[in-house]
């Protein structure tokens, strides 16, 4: 039978071709229904500004398709083709938020052994000296041609050094430094300290006519006159300082922090000593209100201008209020008037453009008055119990290094417990 005349179906083809697509299933979208949590989950993600951006688009069309839309609307919406949308959905469906997560892929072979992945990640956990290599420390490009070297691998780019190494968190070029504790009594003088902070004396509260001096030199400020003018911030541009200078001098600034007023005294000299300093002490005790006080505490260091009983004396017999307390020694960090110090490097001294230590010495006493009219009192969360767990971790850690040591190493050195 002909069923074509001229280019046109006849009538009977056209019926039975509409009566088979009629009987040919369709396929219906999955339905998605979500839970007030899953619901949560899901908009967190897909505003996310971190979340990878094919998570945040298959977590949108998981969105839409629970709003009820169609899986062409959700694709016009979303700029992607309707198996994509359809492939999201039904994953979704089947196996919840973990469905849309990449599923693995077997990629490409190794191409480099698991033995060569230990062998190089031995090679960056030692010291560089140890391999004879004239290096402080291992970077990923130097340790790519050690490897070649050494026979580990024939080729290897750094890129691929640095995958390994990630894979294990090691960071040979990054390092830390740290100090062995040397005073006997640290923790008795760092709780002094702590308790001071917390208005505590000899386990007593402090009175209102009480007041805690944080003290300290900030040394070796130097007038640094650029030989060209220092350009100003400008669109798209920072401020630009000029690398050569002429050495103007230097000097040293020593300041006082009231530790519960947040009020800083301070003063600058050539250079530091006992001299200086007890200036500086004089310059605060003559003033209201620490002249009047029933005591004034003084926290330093272990520096040469007030190290030892010698100072305390010194200290004592010129002002009989004042009462200086020192921190255990390598513990400045416990003297909360390093902090303040840190303040004024940043946005005093830093970047050191200055024509004379005059000029010096104005911006620091300019920038004292202006700190005093709106400063608080810093939020020192170092506490005794945190002293206490720091001390613990400390001894555990001797005694592990204690039993790990080899029998009949008498004359290697005992292990002191580190500072903080």
């Amino acid at each position: 039978m002909t069923v074509v005349i001229g280019g046109i179906l006849t009538r009977s083809v056209r019926k039975i071709l509409r009566e088979s697509i009629s009987r040919v299933p369709v396929a219906r979208a999955r339905q998605i229904v979500l839970t007030a949590s899953d619901r949560r989950r899901l908009k967190k993600l897909a505003y996310s500004h971190t979340a990878a951006y094919q998570l945040v688009v298959r977590v949108r069309i998981v969105l839409d398709a629970a709003g009820g839309y169609s899986n062409n609307a959700i694709a016009r919406r979303r700029g992607v083709v309707v198996d994509t949308v359809r492939t999201w959905r039904n994953r979704y469906a089947d196996h919840g938020l973990d469905g849309l997560k990449d599923r693995h892929r077997s990629g490409r072979p190794p191409r480099f052994t698991p033995l060569q992945h230990a062998e190089i990640k031995a090679l960056a956990c030692g010291l560089p000296a140890e391999t004879g290599v004239p290096l402080s420390r291992w970077s990923s490009s130097e340790l790519a041609a050690e490897a070649v070297k050494s026979g580990i691998v024939t080729a290897i780019s750094a890129a691929t050094i640095r995958r390994i190494l990630s894979a294990a968190a090691l960071k040979p070029w990054q390092y830390q430094s740290w100090v062995f504790i040397r005073d006997p009594e640290f923790a008795a003088k760092a709780a002094r300290v702590l308790d001071l902070y917390q208005r505590i004396w000899d386990g007593q509260p402090l009175g209102d006519d009480e007041y805690v001096i944080s003290s300290d030199e900030k040394t070796s400020i130097q007038a640094r006159c650029r030989c060209h003018p220092t350009l100003t911030p400008g669109v798209s541009r920072m401020m630009r300082i000029n690398h050569e200078y002429h050495r103007g001098g230097a000097l040293s600034y020593l300041a006082a922090y009231d530790v519960h007023h947040a009020q800083v005294v301070g003063h600058c000299a050539a250079k530091t000593g006992i001299a200086p300093f007890m200036a500086l002490v004089e310059k605060v005790m003559t003033s209201e209100p620490y002249t009047s006080a029933e005591r004034v505490f003084w926290v330093v260091d272990n520096g040469s201008s007030h190290r030892g009983k010698t100072a305390c004396d010194r200290l004592t017999a010129r002002f009989p209020n004042a009462v200086m307390v020192h921190t255990p020694v390598h513990a400045s960090w416990l003297n909360q008037i390093e902090i303040f110090f840190s303040i004024v490097q940043r946005k005093v001294v830093s970047p050191n453009d200055f024509t004379s230590l005059d000029q010096v010495e104005d911006r620091l006493i300019a920038f004292e008055q202006r700190y005093n009219q709106t400063a608080r009192p810093f939020e020192w969360k170092f506490t005794q119990t945190d002293l206490e767990d720091l001390l613990a971790r400390i001894e555990r850690h001797e005694q592990n290094e204690h039993s790990q040591q080899p029998t009949g190493c008498d004359n290697q050195p005992a292990l002191q417990q580190p500072a903080a």
